[in-house]
């Protein structure tokens, strides 16, 4: 059959025309859309337009309900009324009762309609049928004294796509309706009942007819994007807004009245007419709103500027917004944007509360109204309205905006800041500092890391795991929650010598195709999950397919996990987890004490993995340079934010390393570290120098920053040298080289014998050496499992922000910490 895709008569209404002209021949036909008919036809089976068939053998009605278990309504109540058990119901039953719906008479050519399905005749034929000829309705209509009869034309009703039944003016449906209303006297006249009457609801068929072309071409054009979109659309939810604008005889569904409407309506509702708005969006028109929808500029979101109440600076601020958004990435555009667009509507709010014009004239402004201004930041943030993280941000955005307003000429004639003063600007001495970093929320805790991946089993445990692999390779790649929830399916590769590589798309910086090494036990953790896509999108092409497809609105696969979905049911997981307790060093009567606390859940979020990576291979002693490279920086300085230690972490595995403190004879110097006050640390750290495998604390030494020492290279038989266990690999390495250079000598015959007992380390210095490994050790061994954990980590974060002498000593590298030992690497 050819289908009418076009109206059959030109339309004169612009935007009508646009959006018939938007609609793709695709969708129509997958719709069965005849312009000449006006019946949309949802098709059953399919995933976003139609539901599954019902089970019931004879059935061809749609089954929605889930609770109905693949049956629909009129099979579940007829179940029901026969008290029958689900599986004999299905299994044995037949449908021979009354349905919705209607067809032809079954005399060949005939063109009237039936009078019910258990009855395929017309009301003429029925009557010849079981009067005159008697005989079984498939004898009836083969003999040859039976004729096919004219039809009597379509019912009148004007949403009705029946043909009438009789010489009467409806369907026969409608003449019963039609009885009822007169019968119950409804205020109606006829001709009014005719044009506002709902048209037979049948499962999977929606009448448009009797609706203006605005409204068909909004709701066609709507339905079109929205399935676009991935979004299921119920027959139901589209059949009762077409309803309710034929019975208000709107002339488009912008008139329709949203707030009496079911939740489900007034979705469908908002979702069809934000197509049909943007359908007319363009950034030349949107630009002089004071509200713009982010999607005429290639972004999610809207954008106010209402906050903002003088015009000149109302217009000055968006036409920065138009210079700045083209040059921004990402897909946080608009929370960005519109911050500082909030930071100048504080700036509103102090003109309009401190002037007696409003602020409205830009020429009156002065220095006295921008100090106005920065005392109103003080005055909120001591009221506690804002934090001292946003007064400085707040300031630093109005400097900045203030200034690129002004490069981009907006002080020239005819622009919105002419005549505004120089003298009204923010200066770099105005802007407060930022308050110092906590770090808090960053890198987690390795205990807590640990517990973790020891729950990982109650993450995902239903029916769909994508969830638990999202959290997985948040752990173990370091990337963004972005960049993970849109891996491709074939994400996974191998590199020349077959270890496993990982290839994403870095949006925030527009680079992709980045590939970063990865253990076999990720590798593993994607091909399953690779292997879970395939089974549930068996027939997407892999160029299409994400490795993780949402479990909404996603027929073919081809759209990921939304980061909300995995920050809810990140959240979720971890709340319902038992407290996360790690060492904490807190006073208790004066004295520095580690005690197990609970950590604060709220600190456990998806991007806290990729600093806690960062963190794990800085503690590991990778290279900056390395690590910047595995993060996908391109500066340095972006890198170190992500694992540079803290002034209280720092302090706190000081003080774990330095209470097991010795001097060169291997004797306990430092005991009482934990008692050491903020003077004392200070002090400590003027007065001592690094030096290998220890620190100096001879004044001379100190000033010269460790060149000045008479007996260099010969630490252990000094009195002013320290060490502590975190030098433990450093003196193990420089007895390992003593011991190596005395068989070296012992072996070397070419030299006098006075230059080799020069060159010979001493059997002091060995025997000294050696002492403090065993003292060291044994002090490590009569630890607690707990304290000896505590005191490796104190030792990995105190090595990896030391300032290292090197003096030919080698280097150790500490090694990455296991969180899930259980793993294979």
């Amino acid at each position: 059959m050819t289908l009418a895709l076009a109206p059959a008569r030109p339309i004169e209404d612009p935007l009508t025309a646009e959006l018939l002209a938007a609609l793709k021949p695709d969708f129509l036909s997958t719709m069965s859309w005849d312009s000449s008919v006006r019946v949309l036809t949802f098709p059953a089976g399919h995933p976003l337009l139609g539901g599954p068939q019902c089970l019931v053998v004879g059935c061809e009605q749609m089954a929605f309900v889930k609770a109905h278990r693949g049956i629909c309504v009129a099979c579940w109540q007829q179940m029901e009324r026969r008290g029958q058990e689900f599986e004999d119901f299905v299994a044995n039953t037949v449908r021979s009762w009354r349905g919705i719906g209607i067809s032809n008479c079954r005399v060949p050519h005939c063109a009237r309609p039936w009078m019910t399905s258990t009855r395929p005749l017309c009301t003429t034929h029925g009557h010849q049928q079981e009067n005159i000829f008697c005989l079984p309705v498939e004898e009836f209509i083969r003999h040859p004294d039976v004729r096919p009869l004219p039809g009597f034309g379509p019912c009148q009703v004007a949403a009705c796509a029946r043909d009438r039944h009789g010489r009467g003016p409806y369907c026969h449906a409608h003449t019963n309706r039609w009885k009822i209303v007169r019968r119950n006297g409804y205020a109606h006249d006829e001709e009014t009942w005719r044009r506002t009457a709902t048209g037979i609801a049948e499962s999977g068929k929606v009448s448009l007819r009797g609706l203006p072309d605005r409204v068909v071409a909004e709701l066609l054009y709507g339905l079109q994007q929205r399935y676009a979109e991935g979004i299921r659309q119920l027959d139901g939810d589209t059949r009762g807004i077409a309803d309710l604008v034929r019975a208000q005889q709107l002339g488009s569904l912008s008139e329709l009245d949203p707030s009496p409407l079911p939740k489900n309506l007034q979705r469908l509702l908002r979702g069809i007419l934000k197509h049909c708005d943007r359908s007319q969006l363009s950034p030349e028109t949107e630009r002089h709103k004071d509200t713009w929808d982010g999607a005429a500029f290639g972004f999610a979101g809207n954008l106010y500027f209402s906050e903002i109440s003088q015009p000149w600076l109302r217009e000055a601020a968006k036409s920065w917004a138009v210079d700045d958004v083209p040059g921004r990435r990402g897909h946080k555009i608009r929370n960005t944007v519109q911050s500082q667009i909030n930071s100048l509507a504080h700036l509103s709010a102090s003109l309009r509360l401190n002037r007696a014009d409003g602020g409205t004239a830009p020429r009156l402004l002065v220095r006295e109204d921008v100090l106005h201004f920065l005392n109103r930041l003080r005055f909120l943030h001591e009221r506690e309205e804002i934090s001292a993280v946003r007064r400085c941000r707040i300031g630093r955005d109005v400097r900045r905006l203030l200034t690129r307003m002004r490069t981009l000429g907006l002080d020239q004639p005819g622009h919105p800041l002419h005549g505004l003063s120089s003298d009204f600007c923010l200066r770099w001495e105005d802007v407060p500092d930022d308050p110092e970093d906590t770090e808090a929320g960053h890198d987690l805790p390795p205990e807590v890391m640990r517990q973790l991946c020891d729950r990982l089993n109650s993450l995902g445990s239903g029916e769909d795991p994508v969830i638990r692999t999202v959290v997985e390779l948040l752990m173990d790649t370091g990337r963004r929650p972005g960049e993970i929830r849109t891996l491709g399916w074939d994400c996974l590769e191998r590199d020349s010598d077959g270890k496993p590589v990982l290839v994403y798309d870095n949006h925030k910086a527009l680079r992709n195709g980045r590939r970063l090494p990865i253990p076999e036990a990720t590798a593993t953790v994607i091909l399953d999950q690779q292997k879970r896509a395939r089974a549930r999108f068996p027939d997407t092409p892999v160029k299409g397919l994400k490795l993780l497809p949402s479990i909404r609105m996603n027929p073919d696969g081809t759209k990921p996990v939304s980061e909300g979905w995995i920050s809810d049911a990140h959240r979720n997981w971890v709340d319902s987890l038992p407290d996360f307790r790690v060492p904490t060093v807190v006073l208790r009567d004066g004295e520095r004490v580690t005690e197990m606390l609970p950590y604060d859940k709220a600190n456990i979020f998806p991007y806290a993995y990729r600093h806690t990576y960062a963190q794990r291979h800085a503690d590991a002693g990778v290279p900056i340079d390395v690590l910047r490279g595995l993060m996908d920086h391109r500066q340095l300085d972006t890198t170190q934010r992500y694992y540079r230690v803290g002034e209280t972490r720092r302090r706190e595995a000081i003080d774990r390393v330095t209470a097991m403190q010795f001097d060169r004879h291997g004797n306990r110097v430092w005991r009482q570290a934990k008692n050491l006050l903020d003077s004392e640390h200070a002090r400590r750290a003027v007065g001592e120098v690094a030096v290998p495998y220890g620190v100096c604390s001879e004044p001379s030494n100190v000033a010269a920053g460790g060149h000045d020492c008479p007996v260099r290279f010969r630490c252990v038989g000094c009195g002013h040298f320290r060490t502590d266990v975190s030098y433990l690999p450093d003196l193990e390495a420089y007895l390992a080289d003593l011991l190596r250079n005395r068989e070296r000598l012992a072996a070397f015959a070419d030299a006098d014998s006075w230059a080799k007992s020069e060159a010979m380390p001493s059997d002091e210095e060995i025997t000294r050496v050696r002492r403090l490994v065993r003292r060291v050790r044994e002090d490590l061994a009569g630890l607690t499992g707990e304290d000896r954990t505590q005191i490796e980590q104190a030792v990995g974060l105190v090595r990896n922000s030391r300032h290292v002498v090197s003096l030919g000593m080698p280097k150790i590298r500490q090694p990455l910490p296991d969180l899930r030992p259980g793993r294979a690497s």
